[in-house]
């Protein structure tokens, strides 16, 4: 059985390729031939070993994936040989194989094809939770997307179209700008020029919410271009970490909000998991919801995959593909 392996922290250059002993699943686990694995920023944050998401090597890199149901262990009711299961959250995922517990395996409708699956996991159950439950966007509200073009700014644009929002996505333009706007964005911007959007947009008055992936290069920005009680939704950190922050600078800014939210808090329950995974892949079988798949690569290529994910050069979802 073949997997990433990390053997020391850093670069992409330190991910290797290398046979393992193949897994057997224990008690409340199944054992799943990968289809196909997710690629993330928390995967290169992993890698490098930033702060809350460190491991300590040798470690199999990845956590997300979708595929058929190889063996089933001890005690497990209502999956078996053969059922194809996605799930996000399981450590080792950039793998041949990869042992999942049976209460993050979620079933894949018939007629969704495995790789689909695979790329929604956790970019659309993170669209699904920031819309719906961190800052649930109401009809008319004004929502700031950063990297809309990405995996989760694709489908948060859409989602929130869904809920009837009015959606300012910021690109570096050309092809990205035009992806951002077939996925339903209503106005478009640059990274430099988007608080001029929003001004002109909402008359002045600032959006209802800011999400933001990229961290560091827009967050000064973002708090900027709120309105009065807005919220500020930072989710990611594609651009660095943002630096610490007076309590008092959200006083100023018109008694904004401000959260930090990370999926497994949103899918800690098999309900809300079921929830969130049931919505996308209904959506997804209605053809009401597109899932862009950017590009795939072979587990060999994970470093290449990484770096062409960290610079910027990919749209929507990357996977490796065994």
């Amino acid at each position: 059985m073949r997997a990433v392996v990390v053997r020391r922290l850093g670069g992409p250059e330190v991910l290797g390729l290398e046979e393992r002993p193949a897994s057997r699943p224990g008690p409340g686990q199944v054992l799943v031939q990968v289809v196909a694995a997710g690629i993330n920023f928390m995967d290169i944050y992993q890698r490098e070993g930033r702060a809350g998401y460190r491991a300590d090597p040798p470690f199999v890199l990845g956590s997300e994936g979708a595929g058929p149901v190889i063996a089933v262990g001890e005690g497990v009711a209502g999956l078996a040989a053969g059922d194809v299961v996605a799930w996000s959250g399981v450590p080792g995922s950039y793998a041949e194989q990869v042992v999942v517990p049976a209460d993050r395996a979620v079933p894949v409708p018939a007629g969704i094809d495995p790789r689909v699956a695979a790329a929604v996991m956790l970019q659309g159950m993170t669209a699904h939770y920031l819309c719906n439950s961190t800052y649930p966007v109401r009809e008319g509200d004004v929502a700031v997307v950063h990297a809309a073009a990405g995996g989760v700014g694709l489908l948060l644009t859409q989602m929130i179209k869904r809920r009837g929002g009015t959606v300012v996505a910021t690109t570096s333009g050309g092809d990205k700008a035009e992806l951002a706007r077939r996925a339903g964005a209503d106005h478009l911007a640059g990274y430099a020029g988007f608080r001029d959007v929003v001004a002109r947009v909402t008359d002045g008055q600032g959006a209802h919410v800011v999400y933001d992936g990229v961290g560091q290069a827009t967050f000064d920005d973002s708090l900027a271009a709120l309105r009065r009680r807005g919220m500020m939704v930072l989710y990611g950190a594609a651009s660095g970490p943002v630096p610490p922050l007076d309590p008092q600078r959200l006083n100023s800014g018109g008694s904004l909000f401000l959260t930090r939210p990370t999926l497994v808090h949103y899918i800690a329950g098999r309900p809300e998991l079921e929830w969130r995974a049931g919505d996308l892949f209904a959506w997804i079988a209605k053809g009401e919801l597109d899932i862009r798949i950017g590009a795939t690569y072979p587990l060999a290529d994970a470093g290449r995959a990484q770096e062409d994910l960290a610079a910027r050069r990919t749209t929507g979802k990357l996977l490796l593909v065994p």
